[in-house]
């Protein structure tokens, strides 16, 4: 099994990154600060990409996975995902990451892990 950061620093890393490539990143909802789960809602420009999830693979390596609604063309579509996702694990994050080029960060997060 691969080691896995804490949440927290995940995400403040996340949310530095995006930042850095002159995109934002907001917090929408806290989870557990140790092991809580992460979950990306992207968006390019406010047009609204997708969801990541980190989770752990066969492999018992951690890697980021397209979840959730994948056609997501009203933003109605998004709050419900998310609001059921809480009600489930109520230690998940959920971040929102808008950034030029979101299809790069995906590939990159993808592979990086």
């Amino acid at each position: 099994m691969s080691p896995r950061l804490a949440a927290r620093i995940e995400v403040s890393a996340l949310i530095r990154r995006i930042e850095g490539a002159g995109g934002s990143a907001a917090v929408l909802a806290r989870g557990d600060s140790e092991a809580g789960a992460i979950l990306l809602f992207l968006a390019e420009r406010g047009v609204p990409f997708g969801f990541l999830e980190r989770s752990l693979d066969m492999a018992g390596n951690y890697g980021w996975r397209r979840t959730g609604p994948q056609n997501i063309e009203d933003l109605e579509d998004i709050n419900p995902y998310i609001q059921r996702r809480r009600a489930i694990d109520g230690d998940l994050w959920v971040l929102e990451l808008d950034i030029a080029g979101v299809e790069r960060l995906v590939a990159e997060l993808a592979t990086t892990g």
